[in-house]
């Protein structure tokens, strides 16, 4: 069954990635401007590509090569002690998750425009928690499993 929760997120990150995270707009009377993961990478290449770079690998790379990790080792692809390394990749894309949160609160804490979050910004949220969630059980079942030595944290 966790296998297929963890697969069944190779198809949620990327629905994520174009899911509204929120909406801006520069005063209250205004539409407001749909804002996504891509629709932002897309603003950041042009204006600042170290930053664009590196949202890109927190926002896109690192958790669908945590993901893409999990499954090959629940699949028998490779070893367990692949676990480690990859869990590791999704607390880095839990850096998306702070940033966006810090940018909605600044913003509204200027008051000059309006922002609404949207429900990207939730899907985007609940699949990086999945992922976290999905690869610490994975690896909690190849301990059990003898699979691989003792967490030090439990002796």
């Amino acid at each position: 069954m966790l296998k297929y929760a963890n697969l069944s997120l190779l198809v949620l990150f990327p629905v994520a990635w174009f899911a509204p995270l929120l909406r801006a707009g520069l005063l209250p009377f205004f539409d407001l401007d749909a804002i996504s993961v891509v629709t932002g990478l897309q603003a950041l290449w042009a204006k600042d590509i170290f930053l664009a770079l590196l949202v890109t690998v927190f926002a896109l790379i690192a958790p669908m090569a945590k993901v893409a990790g999990v499954a090959l080792v629940q699949f028998d692809l490779a070893s367990p002690r692949l676990l480690p390394p990859v869990q590791a990749l999704g607390r880095l894309a839990m850096a998306d998750i702070f940033l966006i949160a810090l940018y909605i609160v600044l913003a509204k804490g200027v008051g000059v425009g309006r922002i609404e979050t949207g429900w990207g910004l939730y899907l985007f949220s609940f699949c990086v928690l999945a992922s976290l969630a999905l690869s610490h059980l994975a690896q909690r079942r190849s301990r059990a499993q003898g699979a691989l030595p003792p967490d030090p944290r439990d002796i």
